[in-house]
């Protein structure tokens, strides 16, 4: 069987035990269909890009599944019929991540270094209009 991944947003107003039962009802219809949940991640509500559908947050659940191709065109769609999911995306991977998604890794987040040189490649820093008035150009 394939290995996936499969998230979706659900709207911002519903509840927890509202998004919990949308993941069970995901599973279920996995399961029923010879599939196997690997491992269901709530990633909580969090605010999106641009408004969809008049939500300008929503609820992220991410399940990794080991399923038939059948099975999955089933999952996306039932849970393109729901009302209360607003996107959804399937994908299919070589393997499952092991230990907890990226985003569920707090101590990967703000490793990126210190930005406050702003010198690109070159390393060299532009002077800011500031800097240029004062030099007469």
């Amino acid at each position: 069987m394939a290995l996936y991944e499969h998230v979706f947003l659900a709207r911002q107003d519903l509840a927890q035990a509202q998004v919990d039962a949308l993941a069970e009802t995901a599973a279920k219809i996995i399961t029923d269909g010879q599939g196997q949940v690997v491992k269901t991640e709530n990633w909580g509500l969090r605010s999106i890009a641009y408004r969809i559908k008049k939500n300008r947050k929503a609820h992220y659940v991410l399940l990794e599944l080991e399923a038939p191709a059948g099975v999955v065109a089933e999952l996306e769609r039932q849970t393109a019929i729901n009302e209360d999911v607003i996107r959804y995306m399937t994908v299919r991977v070589d393997a499952h991540e092991q230990g907890p998604s990226v985003m569920m890794r707090k101590s990967d987040r703000g490793e990126r270094g210190d930005r406050g040189d702003r010198g690109g490649d070159r390393g060299e820093r532009r002077p800011r209009r500031d800097d240029r008035d004062e030099m007469g150009a």
